[in-house]
């Protein structure tokens, strides 16, 4: 029988991706966002209708960035519709398949990402729910698939990964994040405990051995392993289409699950070959005049860590990244971190914008002590300036870079939109 479910916060790109799976069982789904994208354009596209009014429905899914006080989630509740989280609807669907959950603080969508098409290319048939778009998916970030087996990220922001059931656990690796919530790493890790503890009997945890904080909390338990010092890691990095030692670590991991899921080495290295990376992933696009890469990073790691793989793919060429930093919480808890990250990067030229107003997530304290300028002057470099509109970014790229050089957009707020401006010229 169709249910009606409504999602509040349904251009998240987990919410959509969970939309996309009810979409696929036949049901009716509806769903309310606060801004118009791509995202909301491809599910009215399948035939979700965007709208706030609630009516005759079975069942309310909200993303983790609603408030309580939420009008639609208030007359829900009202009405006695039964309302529950996106982790407690992804939780439900765990139970019903063999879970392989991707979770770490960097690195869940592309190890997800590879680990799908791994399983689709050796005839496993997963269905996938993904924090990103993959072409493979016809630009979307969910996969049905006819076996039993489901790819999921596993998040663990507000510890929404407590709500999975998981049959195989992936750790890319555990950093300080998500301070507004955890407040400091020993948190994280007790979050991680707990999280490891839900693996099914029998499950199987695949961890990556160069990580301090993953060593430190797997320490009694048993497990599997992949590293960059493994035998595995020098086959992997001369097939891989996609940059950086991190992505090698991501392929590392999904290797692992291939063997444990008894498929053949050579099999799954052959599928890892075929990897063209997805959205907002280093993504690379070409315009007349100028090599344009989008990507998501926005932890001071993460940041670091792209920048290095994109001077290792280019070499000689002239390099500028513009970075929107994510949330005011974030940027001031990591202010010193930012500030050394930026100070090393290996570019040429770095443009700070505005800082990305995470709603429902921020303190005045945050926002009154940090702004994009700060950075800029802490850093004390000239090739490290500020400017807040998005507009005179634009500006700035076309009058300043010259044609074969490269533009690196960075950040997992709403700057896709300024790549997405600097593509059309």
């Amino acid at each position: 029988m169709k249910k009606k479910i409504h999602f509040i916060g349904i251009g998240g790109i987990g919410m959509s991706a969970l939309a996309r799976y009810f979409l696929s069982e036949d049901d009716v789904v509806t769903g309310s966002e606060l801004v118009k994208s791509e995202i909301t354009d491809g599910l009215e596209k399948a035939g979700v209708l965007i709208t706030k009014k609630i009516k005759d429905v079975d069942l309310v899914v909200y993303s983790n960035a609603i408030r309580d006080n939420n009008s639609e989630l208030k007359k829900a509740r009202k009405l006695g519709i039964k309302c529950i989280t996106y982790p407690e609807a992804l939780g439900e669907l765990t139970k019903k398949y063999f879970t392989i959950a991707i979770s770490g603080t960097h690195g869940k969508s592309t190890t997800s990402a590879m680990t799908a098409l791994i399983l689709i290319k050796n005839g496993l048939d997963p269905t996938v729910i993904i924090g990103t778009k993959l072409k493979e998916f016809n630009d979307s970030n969910f996969r049905k698939g006819k076996s039993n087996y489901l790819v999921i990220e596993a998040d663990e922001y507000k510890e929404a990964f407590l709500n999975y059931n998981p049959d195989i656990i992936v750790l890319t690796n555990i950093e300080a994040d998500h301070l507004d919530y955890y407040k400091n790493i020993d948190n994280i890790l007790n979050a991680f405990e707990k999280y490891t503890k839900r693996l099914s009997k029998g499950g199987t945890i695949i961890a990556n051995k160069d990580d301090s904080n993953i060593l430190r909390l797997l320490k009694n338990k048993k497990f599997k392993s992949f590293s960059l010092k493994n035998k595995d890691a020098k086959e992997v990095s001369s097939v891989l289409k996609v940059p950086g030692e991190y992505n090698v670590s991501n392929a590392l991991a999904a290797l692992e699950v291939a063997k444990t899921l008894k498929i053949k080495k050579l099999d799954a290295i052959k599928a890892l070959s075929e990897y063209h990376g997805s959205w907002r992933r280093f993504e690379i696009f070409k315009t007349k005049d100028l090599i344009i890469i989008s990507d998501y990073a926005h932890h001071p790691t993460a940041f670091l860590k792209t920048l290095i793989a994109t001077r290792e793919k280019f070499k000689n060429k002239k390099i500028t990244c513009i970075f929107q930093p994510h949330q005011y919480h974030r940027t001031y808890s990591f202010f010193n971190e930012f500030v050394d990250v930026f100070r090393v990067a290996p570019v040429d030229q770095l443009i700070i914008s505005k800082i990305y107003d995470v709603a429902g997530r921020e303190d005045k304290k945050s926002k009154a002590n940090v702004n994009s300028a700060k950075l800029a002057k802490a850093v004390n470099n000239p090739r490290v300036v500020s400017m807040e509109k998005f507009e005179d970014i634009k500006k700035y790229v076309y009058d300043n870079c010259k044609k074969g050089e490269v533009v690196v957009v960075m950040g997992a707020g709403d700057i896709y939109n300024l790549f997405s401006d600097l593509t059309k010229k």
